[in-house]
């Protein structure tokens, strides 16, 4: 059986069957792995992660703890609740008017960002000029339709993994926050600085950042100290807001004082570095890597969920999942008919229930496409599916 339990409960003797956390939380080689000594025991313990799953058909048992199948059940009932629950609708354009301006942004973003990590690697001073004028297209684009980007930002290539997630944070935190009816001027300064958020990594060696296995702990220690690294060199940026600092400084914090680098707890933490630390988790879990493929968006929310018991406030964490969906615009679905849909866009008032277009059927044939209003039709999402898969190019079926 597979049951999850306090982390302090592990001991030596038992199978661990998932950590429980973001691959980048960890520096472990694999998820799972036999604890063969106290000391494997401690370092898990000192991850801060409250809860692991542990086998006990592999290992040592203990008698507390749910089953996987019964946290998975509770889980699901969250996200069913949040499907009930009505978000404000937002006014919107058309989306086919949207995405070619959306795709030229993502391209541009991409390109500054990588210039600006170049010129901080050559110890250069952060010019915000450079960074406003972008940063006011992607929040008048989410503004305008957040659907036409925010497909965009699932899209990375593992060689540009650094730059495009800074752009797809960026985005999925100017959604968040408008999705939060937060005042456009903070809306504003937020995605600067997620825009710039990892920064620091500038001053990280490229064989750590680039490096297609695990760290180790010294490299892992490294790495972290990007967060230290962002901060300082945000500070020194001339016009840069205390809130675009608080994104960047605050990322990796926990609510439950588990995170780094301050172990700053619940509301020691801004709002914008407890917002960032969401949209930094799902984007890097729903990430592909050289040596780590990515969760499907339905699967990182329901971690998302499960772990705001502990690591995140549980409020901003429904926020956040209704901002961006239970099943986000631009991913593959499963439909009930055994047909396959790319969402086009959210319903505000049944998430569980977007716009589709069917494209393909699981025989192994495309179809002619089909614009579906799933709350008007008997078919139903019954999962997520892989566009690699398929073998279905993504950027072939962006909303349109």
């Amino acid at each position: 059986m597979i049951k999850l339990i306090p982390t302090e409960k592990l001991q030596t003797g038992m199978f661990i069957h998932d950590l429980n956390c973001g691959w980048m939380d960890h520096n472990f080689v694999r998820s799972r792995f036999a604890v063969k000594t106290e000391a494997v025991a401690l370092k898990v313990r000192a991850l801060g992660v409250k809860e692991i799953y542990i086998d006990t058909a592999r290992g040592l048992d203990i008698v507390e703890g749910p089953s996987q199948e019964a946290q998975e059940h509770q889980v699901d009932a969250a996200l069913q609740a949040l499907a009930t629950t009505s978000a404000s609708d937002m006014p919107r354009v058309s989306v086919q008017r949207e995405v070619e301006r959306a795709q030229k942004l993502h391209g541009d973003a991409n390109r500054i960002v990588r210039d600006v990590m170049g010129d901080v690697r050559l110890g250069k001073q952060i010019q915000l000029e450079q960074i406003e004028p972008l940063v006011a297209r992607i929040v008048d684009s989410i503004f305008r339709r957040a659907d036409a980007l925010m497909p965009l930002a699932r899209l990375k290539e593992h060689d540009e993994y650094t730059f495009q997630h800074s752009v797809s944070v960026c985005v999925l935190m100017t959604s968040f926050a408008r999705a939060l009816e937060l005042p456009r001027e903070i809306i504003h300064e937020i995605a600067i600085g997620a825009l710039l958020h990892d920064v620091g990594k500038a001053k990280v060696a490229d064989e750590i950042l680039n490096k297609p296995a695990k760290l180790t702990d010294a490299e892992f220690a490294k790495m972290k100290n990007h967060v230290v690294q962002s901060k300082i060199i945000l500070q020194a940026t001339p016009g840069i807001s205390n809130i675009a600092l608080d994104v960047a400084a605050q990322h990796h914090e926990r609510f439950d004082g588990t995170g780094y680098p301050n172990k700053l707890k619940g509301e020691e933490i801004s709002l914008y570095g407890q917002m960032g630390a969401i949209v930094d988790v799902y984007d890097a879990i729903t990430s592909n890597r050289v040596y780590h493929k990515g969760m499907m968006p339905t699967d990182a929310m329901r971690k998302l969920l499960e772990w705001s018991k502990f690591h995140f406030k549980p409020e901003l964490v429904k926020a956040f999942i209704r901002a961006v969906g239970i099943y986000p615009t631009g991913s593959l679905v499963r439909l009930e008919s055994r047909r396959l849909a790319v969402v086009q866009a959210q319903s505000a008032d049944q998430v569980m229930q977007p716009v589709v277009k069917i494209i393909f059927h699981t025989r192994g044939y495309y179809l002619t496409p089909e614009i579906v209003d799933l709350r008007r039709s008997h078919d139903r999402i019954v999962g997520h599916e892989d566009f690699a898969t398929w073998n279905i190019d993504p950027l072939r079926w962006l909303p349109e």
